[in-house]
Protein backbone atom coordinates (compact mmCIF):
# COMPACT_ATOMS: atom_id res chain seq x y z
CA UNK A 1 0.00 0.00 0.00
CA UNK A 2 1.42 3.74 -1.25
CA UNK A 3 2.23 5.65 1.66
CA UNK A 4 0.16 8.47 2.71
CA UNK A 5 3.34 10.41 2.61
CA UNK A 6 4.48 9.69 -0.81
CA UNK A 7 4.01 12.11 -3.83
CA UNK A 8 1.72 9.96 -6.12
CA UNK A 9 2.62 9.86 -9.47
CA UNK A 10 1.37 12.15 -12.30
CA UNK A 11 0.80 11.67 -15.44
CA UNK A 12 3.84 13.36 -18.25
CA UNK A 13 2.90 16.09 -19.58
CA UNK A 14 2.17 16.32 -23.38
CA UNK A 15 4.65 18.22 -25.26
CA UNK A 16 3.07 21.30 -26.24
CA UNK A 17 2.12 21.97 -22.15
CA UNK A 18 5.47 21.07 -20.96
CA UNK A 19 7.31 24.96 -21.91
CA UNK A 20 5.94 28.44 -21.71
CA UNK A 21 7.19 31.60 -23.69
CA UNK A 22 9.56 31.71 -19.81
CA UNK A 23 11.39 28.86 -21.29
CA UNK A 24 12.50 30.94 -24.84
CA UNK A 25 15.66 32.41 -22.74
CA UNK A 26 17.29 28.71 -23.72
CA UNK A 27 17.83 30.06 -27.32
CA UNK A 28 20.36 31.62 -28.33
CA UNK A 29 20.10 34.69 -30.31
CA UNK A 30 20.92 33.00 -33.82
CA UNK A 31 18.17 30.22 -32.74
CA UNK A 32 15.65 33.28 -31.56
CA UNK A 33 16.15 34.79 -35.78
CA UNK A 34 15.37 31.47 -36.93
CA UNK A 35 12.86 30.00 -34.98
CA UNK A 36 10.91 33.18 -33.72
CA UNK A 37 11.11 35.52 -36.42
CA UNK A 38 7.39 36.84 -37.47
CA UNK A 39 5.91 33.81 -35.83
CA UNK A 40 3.61 32.83 -32.91
CA UNK A 41 6.55 32.24 -30.12
CA UNK A 42 4.12 30.39 -27.63
CA UNK A 43 4.90 26.80 -27.44
CA UNK A 44 1.89 25.70 -26.68
CA UNK A 45 0.51 27.06 -29.62
CA UNK A 46 3.59 26.17 -32.07
CA UNK A 47 4.30 22.84 -32.39
CA UNK A 48 7.55 23.61 -33.81
CA UNK A 49 8.71 25.90 -30.84
CA UNK A 50 7.64 23.04 -28.31
CA UNK A 51 10.28 20.92 -30.46
CA UNK A 52 13.22 23.28 -29.80
CA UNK A 53 12.54 23.60 -26.40
CA UNK A 54 12.77 20.02 -26.06
CA UNK A 55 16.01 19.56 -27.60
CA UNK A 56 17.52 22.49 -25.36
CA UNK A 57 15.90 21.70 -22.21
CA UNK A 58 15.45 17.67 -22.46
CA UNK A 59 17.75 16.07 -24.22
CA UNK A 60 17.85 12.82 -22.59
CA UNK A 61 13.53 12.92 -22.93
CA UNK A 62 14.29 13.29 -26.83
CA UNK A 63 16.81 10.64 -26.61
CA UNK A 64 14.21 8.15 -25.35
CA UNK A 65 12.12 8.94 -27.62
CA UNK A 66 13.91 8.51 -30.73
CA UNK A 67 15.55 5.34 -29.30
CA UNK A 68 12.79 3.08 -30.42
CA UNK A 69 12.71 4.48 -33.59
CA UNK A 70 14.60 2.07 -35.29
CA UNK A 71 15.56 3.20 -39.20
CA UNK A 72 14.95 0.38 -41.69
CA UNK A 73 18.21 -1.26 -42.08
CA UNK A 74 17.69 -0.62 -46.31
CA UNK A 75 18.28 2.71 -46.31
CA UNK A 76 21.42 2.05 -44.30
CA UNK A 77 22.40 -0.43 -46.61
CA UNK A 78 21.72 1.93 -49.51
CA UNK A 79 23.96 4.50 -48.86
CA UNK A 80 27.29 4.42 -50.15
CA UNK A 81 29.81 1.68 -48.31
CA UNK A 82 32.89 4.33 -48.51
CA UNK A 83 33.45 7.91 -48.91
CA UNK A 84 36.77 10.07 -48.29
CA UNK A 85 34.05 12.75 -46.10
CA UNK A 86 30.25 12.96 -45.20
CA UNK A 87 28.17 15.89 -44.18
CA UNK A 88 25.45 15.39 -41.79
CA UNK A 89 22.94 18.01 -41.33
CA UNK A 90 20.56 18.26 -37.72
CA UNK A 91 22.85 15.44 -36.39
CA UNK A 92 20.88 15.74 -32.74
CA UNK A 93 21.75 13.50 -30.45
CA UNK A 94 23.83 10.81 -33.20
CA UNK A 95 21.05 8.35 -34.44
CA UNK A 96 22.26 8.32 -37.83
CA UNK A 97 25.70 9.49 -37.63
CA UNK A 98 26.54 6.34 -35.34
CA UNK A 99 25.76 4.54 -38.23
CA UNK A 100 27.58 6.72 -40.67
CA UNK A 101 31.13 6.99 -39.32
CA UNK A 102 32.40 3.56 -39.66
CA UNK A 103 31.54 4.56 -43.92
CA UNK A 104 34.22 7.75 -44.62
CA UNK A 105 37.46 8.93 -43.62
CA UNK A 106 35.89 11.66 -41.86
CA UNK A 107 32.26 12.76 -41.15
CA UNK A 108 31.34 16.64 -40.35
CA UNK A 109 28.23 16.38 -37.93
CA UNK A 110 26.15 19.88 -37.64
CA UNK A 111 23.61 20.34 -34.84
CA UNK A 112 22.91 23.84 -33.70
CA UNK A 113 21.38 22.77 -30.32
CA UNK A 114 24.17 22.29 -27.78
CA UNK A 115 22.85 19.64 -25.23
CA UNK A 116 22.57 17.51 -28.64
CA UNK A 117 26.08 18.26 -29.91
CA UNK A 118 27.02 17.36 -25.96
CA UNK A 119 25.46 14.32 -26.08
CA UNK A 120 26.27 13.07 -29.65
CA UNK A 121 30.11 13.63 -28.96
CA UNK A 122 30.09 12.02 -25.99
CA UNK A 123 28.15 8.92 -27.93
CA UNK A 124 31.22 9.13 -30.46
CA UNK A 125 33.48 9.95 -28.33
CA UNK A 126 35.77 6.79 -29.60
CA UNK A 127 35.64 8.05 -32.99
CA UNK A 128 38.20 10.77 -32.64
CA UNK A 129 39.50 13.52 -34.92
CA UNK A 130 37.36 11.37 -37.41
CA UNK A 131 34.74 13.09 -35.91
CA UNK A 132 33.88 17.15 -36.26
CA UNK A 133 30.75 18.43 -34.38
CA UNK A 134 30.11 21.83 -35.18
CA UNK A 135 27.10 24.51 -34.35
CA UNK A 136 25.60 25.20 -37.19
CA UNK A 137 22.10 25.79 -39.16
CA UNK A 138 20.67 24.21 -42.34
CA UNK A 139 20.69 28.23 -44.19
CA UNK A 140 24.31 28.64 -43.09
CA UNK A 141 25.99 25.20 -43.12
CA UNK A 142 29.84 25.81 -41.72
CA UNK A 143 31.58 23.46 -44.49
CA UNK A 144 33.15 24.85 -47.49
CA UNK A 145 31.77 24.39 -51.46
CA UNK A 146 31.92 21.13 -52.87
CA UNK A 147 33.40 19.36 -49.71
CA UNK A 148 31.64 15.84 -49.11
CA UNK A 149 31.62 12.93 -51.58
CA UNK A 150 28.00 12.39 -49.23
CA UNK A 151 25.58 15.33 -47.40
CA UNK A 152 22.99 13.51 -45.24
CA UNK A 153 19.76 14.62 -43.00
CA UNK A 154 17.44 12.37 -41.47
CA UNK A 155 14.04 13.85 -40.43
CA UNK A 156 14.85 17.49 -39.90
CA UNK A 157 15.04 19.18 -43.11
CA UNK A 158 11.34 20.46 -44.19
CA UNK A 159 10.13 23.52 -46.37
CA UNK A 160 9.72 25.28 -43.65
CA UNK A 161 12.80 28.15 -44.02
CA UNK A 162 13.33 28.13 -40.60
CA UNK A 163 14.42 24.25 -40.75
CA UNK A 164 15.92 24.21 -44.07
CA UNK A 165 13.53 25.06 -46.83
CA UNK A 166 14.79 25.47 -50.23
CA UNK A 167 17.90 27.45 -48.97
CA UNK A 168 18.49 24.64 -46.97
CA UNK A 169 18.58 22.18 -49.80
CA UNK A 170 20.57 24.63 -51.53
CA UNK A 171 23.43 24.96 -49.16
CA UNK A 172 23.31 20.37 -48.65
CA UNK A 173 23.78 20.29 -52.73
CA UNK A 174 26.33 23.79 -52.54
CA UNK A 175 28.46 21.44 -50.02
CA UNK A 176 28.33 18.22 -52.23
CA UNK A 177 31.23 17.46 -54.41
CA UNK A 178 30.12 17.40 -57.98
CA UNK A 179 28.97 13.61 -58.81
CA UNK A 180 28.39 13.03 -54.86
CA UNK A 181 25.09 12.35 -53.71
CA UNK A 182 22.50 14.47 -51.05
CA UNK A 183 20.24 11.81 -48.90
CA UNK A 184 17.25 13.11 -46.72
CA UNK A 185 16.24 9.98 -45.15
CA UNK A 186 13.03 9.94 -43.57
CA UNK A 187 11.96 12.89 -45.51
CA UNK A 188 8.96 15.09 -43.92
CA UNK A 189 7.68 15.97 -47.61
CA UNK A 190 8.46 13.54 -50.47
CA UNK A 191 6.49 15.61 -52.71
CA UNK A 192 8.55 19.08 -51.93
CA UNK A 193 11.46 17.09 -52.83
CA UNK A 194 10.41 15.32 -55.77
CA UNK A 195 9.50 18.65 -57.28
CA UNK A 196 13.29 19.89 -56.99
CA UNK A 197 14.56 17.25 -58.82
CA UNK A 198 15.13 14.37 -56.18
CA UNK A 199 14.69 10.61 -56.55
CA UNK A 200 12.05 8.94 -53.77
CA UNK A 201 12.73 5.49 -52.98
CA UNK A 202 10.81 3.16 -50.09
CA UNK A 203 11.76 -0.10 -48.69
CA UNK A 204 8.90 -2.50 -47.70
CA UNK A 205 8.49 -4.37 -44.49
CA UNK A 206 6.52 -4.70 -41.11
CA UNK A 207 8.00 -1.74 -39.01
CA UNK A 208 7.29 -1.04 -35.33
CA UNK A 209 8.27 1.74 -32.71
CA UNK A 210 10.09 -0.74 -30.37
CA UNK A 211 9.81 0.54 -26.36
CA UNK A 212 12.11 -1.06 -23.89
CA UNK A 213 8.35 -1.74 -22.03
CA UNK A 214 4.93 -1.46 -22.47
CA UNK A 215 4.74 1.30 -19.81
CA UNK A 216 7.75 2.92 -21.59
CA UNK A 217 5.14 3.21 -24.63
CA UNK A 218 2.27 4.61 -22.05
CA UNK A 219 4.89 7.44 -21.31
CA UNK A 220 6.55 8.70 -23.81
CA UNK A 221 2.93 8.25 -26.03
CA UNK A 222 0.85 10.68 -23.55
CA UNK A 223 3.75 13.02 -23.84
CA UNK A 224 4.46 12.56 -27.96
CA UNK A 225 1.33 10.66 -28.83
CA UNK A 226 -1.44 11.41 -26.39
CA UNK A 227 -4.59 10.36 -29.30
CA UNK A 228 -2.42 6.63 -29.26
CA UNK A 229 -2.62 6.07 -25.58
CA UNK A 230 -5.63 4.18 -25.19
CA UNK A 231 -4.65 1.74 -27.61
CA UNK A 232 -1.69 1.65 -26.84
CA UNK A 233 -2.73 0.22 -23.45
CA UNK A 234 -4.96 -1.99 -25.12
CA UNK A 235 -2.70 -3.72 -27.05
CA UNK A 236 -0.72 -4.29 -24.34
CA UNK A 237 2.49 -4.84 -26.19
CA UNK A 238 5.92 -3.03 -25.83
CA UNK A 239 5.92 -2.89 -29.84
CA UNK A 240 3.79 -0.44 -31.58
CA UNK A 241 3.13 -0.38 -35.28
CA UNK A 242 3.39 3.16 -36.23
CA UNK A 243 -0.18 3.66 -37.77
CA UNK A 244 -0.83 3.75 -34.27
CA UNK A 245 0.25 6.69 -33.32
CA UNK A 246 -0.37 8.38 -36.67
CA UNK A 247 3.33 9.19 -38.03
CA UNK A 248 5.55 7.64 -41.27
CA UNK A 249 8.06 4.78 -40.72
CA UNK A 250 11.40 5.79 -41.08
CA UNK A 251 11.33 3.57 -44.40
CA UNK A 252 12.37 5.95 -46.90
CA UNK A 253 14.96 8.26 -48.66
CA UNK A 254 15.19 10.74 -51.19
CA UNK A 255 18.24 11.40 -53.13
CA UNK A 256 20.04 13.70 -55.77
CA UNK A 257 23.35 13.77 -57.51
CA UNK A 258 24.74 16.64 -57.55
CA UNK A 259 26.05 17.54 -61.30
CA UNK A 260 27.04 21.17 -61.01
Amino acid sequence: MRNELETPPTRPVELRQRYSTSDLGSLTDAERRRFLAGGDPDPQTNPAIAWELLYRLEPELYDRLIRPERIHPSVIDWLPRRVHRIVEVGAGSGRVTEALIDRCDELIAIEPAAPLRERLAARLAAAGERLQVRNGFFDDLPVPDQSAELVVACSALTPDPAHGGDVGLHEMERVCVRGGRVVIIWPNDPHWLLERGYVYQSFPGRMTLEFDSVEEAIELAQIFYPDAVQEIRRRGDRLVPYEVVGINPPRDLAWKTVAN
